[in-house]
This record gives C-alpha cells, structure tokens and sequence, in this order.
C-alpha cells in the first residue's frame, strides 16, 4: 500500500525549530547556507554541499511564505514528516522526549544530516499506513530497535538504518570534488591557450585519501598540462590525456546531453567533472576510476550483519525483525543502477542464508527518493524494495506479509 500523501502545514516549522533548539538550527542554517554558496575555489564543494543537506535547505526555504507556496509535493512531504517529528515529541514520555532531541542535534553536526531521523518518521508513516500500530520503543525506552508493529497479535520489530554507498567507494566523492575544485581554475587558464576537447583519464589505485596524496595529484597534474605530456604513470596513479571524442558529441555540444553520454561512455562508477570555455566552446574532461570496483552491494551485506546483531539480537525480545535501510549517497542514476543491476538484492539475500540472519524476517531499501516521494522509475513503485527470509518463522505470517513479504 503506497503512502499516502501528507498535508502540509508552514506552521510547523517554527514548532520543529523549537524542537531541534532554536539557536542550534539558525546556527545549523548559517553555516550550511555558507557551504551551499559556490565560490571560485570551492564551486563542486558547494554543490556537494547542497545535495547533501538538502533536506534541511529545502526546510529552511519553506519558513518563506512565497517559497512555499511554489514549494513541490518533495518539500511538502518533508514539512508534514517535520510537523510528525513535533507530534511525536509530545506523546513521548520525557526521556524519550530528550532522545528524540538528542538524534536531531546530532543530525545538525558537522557532516550529519536530519535523514536518518526522516527515515525513522517515514518507515513509522510506512507501517502506519499498512494498517499497523506503530510505537518507538526505541526513543521511549532505549531499546536497540527503533519500532514495534502490531496487527492483531503478530507484531514484528523494526531497526531503521542509513548505510552510506561511500562506504564501498575506493575513491570518495568528497576527495575527488576537493581535486576538482583545486584543478578547475587552471583548468580554465588551460582551455584558454589551448582551445579544443580534452579528457584527463586517471586510474587511482588507492582512491584519494590519505595525508598529502590529494595534493602530491594535483602538482602532477598541473605538471602534466604545463609539460603538454600525453601520460604520466606511477603506482599510485595513472594519468593519460586525450582528445574527447563521443559519438554526437559535436551535435550535443556543451549542453545537457554531454553528461549522459560521457556516463554512457565512462560507466556508473567513474567520478566525472566537466570545465567548459563558453567563448570559445572548449571542453575539458577529468574521469577517474579506482583501482578496482566499488564494493557498495559487499558493504551493505556487511552493515547489514552487524546491524542484525546489534540491534535485533538477543534485545529482539524474541519477535520477528525487519531491517529497514536507506541507501544514502547515491543520485537518482545510481540508485536506479544498484536495483536494475540487483547488487542490493543479491548483498540482502546472501546476508539472509546467513547465521546472523537468524532473527531476521526481512530486508528493506529506500533511498531519499521514495522518502521525497519521487516517481518512478526514480523510486521503487512500491515504497521500498523488500527481501524476505525464507528461513525465518514468520516468512509466510499471513498478519505480517505487508511488512515482511515483497509486493506482488
């Protein structure tokens, strides 16, 4: 059953404001207003910054009568989740009250954000809708799981997780945009004396990270360039500058076609960034690869055993476990490739064969776009993918089959 859609009230706002403490969020807001703002030296970090906290800009603007009424279906469903953050503040007891005050603080620090508390309000709006009774033992009593369901007397507990796709990234996202943004200025110089379009292939074994390697990438590059050398090769690195050639490309020009078929081209693992000469039409290209593939579907079969363990062990209280996951850091193509491809399907139910999987009925998936609530095929029809235990008692529990068993 899909969920239904949310009102939306600009009222609540200030009432969640309150909430997360008032000076806390303005603070919050300044600093990530700052972030967002795209600067010479740190134009793909602001723009990093402002898919990332996303959901906390999108609430800022909506405190703007004017912003909200142009506000889309998204940004509304995030202010009805922020008025349900409000509502259930006041029907928590006091400690639970403090608990629920305490995950908000901690998704306005640093490079936190306020999903995975959204995550937790959506997948209680989820169960909700499915004719469940949902209560959050979790903030309540401090139990290890998030939410108890109940229908009839079959009841099931549910531990909402965010596991992040960085995790099985060999070359971090926040890494690559740090190179490009120290690159991009020459990059500019560059295309000036030398009109034309280039590509910067560059293979990096060992990702980015670790002290002075960003760095010690960008003298090379530079290097490479001043030198107009073709190639540039060591164990860490591998650089080789060529010309772009892309079918149609001179038919698509700079315009919104060139990123597809430069994805098309270079596949859904590489980091791409594009610099442009406007007057003179150039274009330069930088696409790094890891020395290998992306683990995303190992590291998520790995969170998904460590999870089960610690939040739906012994502490399970015996019933029935779901594991509900939001997959943070991919972008509508990404998410659409990890389920056309089954990675996430195949890392769920190798997990599920698995003795740590023994309290384990079920595995779901989400991602921000079934929490906006976008379309397919950006989001799964349904909600969320759903994988059952075939192992567990409560696989067939004709009561439990809308939270534990995939959709027809």
């Amino acid at each position: 059953m899909p969920l239904a859609e949310p009102g939306a009230d600009p009222a609540a706002l200030p009432a969640f404001a309150a909430l997360a403490g008032r000076r806390r969020w303005d603070a919050r807001l300044s600093e990530l207003g700052r972030r967002a703002r795209s600067s010479p030296g740190s134009l793909w970090r602001g723009r990093a910054a402002q898919r990332r906290h996303a959901l906390e800009l999108a609430l800022a603007r909506l405190g703007d009568p004017d912003a909200f009424a142009r506000a889309g279906r998204g940004e509304r469903r995030l202010l009805a989740f922020a008025a349900e953050a409000v509502h259930l503040a006041n029907a928590l007891p006091p400690r639970g009250r403090a608990r629920l005050r305490e995950r908000l603080a901690a998704g306005l620090e640093g490079e936190a954000t306020l999903v995975p508390v959204f995550h937790l309000l959506r997948s209680a709006a989820v169960y909700r809708a499915r004719g469940f009774a949902v209560e959050f033992p979790g903030l309540a009593e401090g139990a290890p799981f998030d939410l108890l369901i109940r229908r009839g007397e079959a009841e099931a507990v549910v531990a909402c997780e965010t596991f992040s796709a960085e995790e099985g990234r060999s070359l971090h996202r926040g890494d690559w945009y740090a190179l490009v943004d120290r690159v991009h200025p020459e990059l500019q110089t560059w295309l000036a004396a030398h009109p034309g379009r280039y590509v910067l292939k560059m293979t990096l074994p060992e990702g980015l990270a670790g002290p002075g390697r960003l760095a010690e990438l960008h003298r090379r590059i530079s290097r490479l360039l001043a030198a107009q050398r073709r190639q540039d090769s060591s164990a860490d690195a591998v650089l080789k500058l060529d010309p772009l050639v892309l079918a149609g490309a001179q038919a698509a020009g700079q315009g919104r076609l060139l990123p597809e078929r430069l994805r098309e081209q270079f596949g859904p693992e590489a980091h791409l960034a594009v610099t442009t000469d406007r007057a003179g039409g150039s274009v330069f290209v930088m696409a790094a690869r890891a020395g290998r593939e992306d683990a995303i579907a190992e590291a998520f079969r790995h969170r998904l055993a460590q999870a089960a363990e610690t939040r739906l062990g012994e502490a399970g209280r015996g019933l029935p476990g779901i594991l509900a996951v939001l997959v943070e850091d991919v972008d509508r193509a990404e998410w659409r490739a990890l389920r056309e491809s089954l990675e996430l399907e195949g890392a769920a139910r190798r997990f599920l064969t698995t003795a740590a999987a023994r309290t384990v009925a079920a595995v779901t998936c989400c991602s921000r776009m079934e929490l906006l609530g976008l379309p397919p095929p950006d989001a799964v029809p349904e909600g969320e993918l759903r994988f059952r235990n075939p192992a567990h008692p409560a696989a067939r529990h004709p009561v439990l089959a809308e939270a534990i068993q995939p959709p027809a």
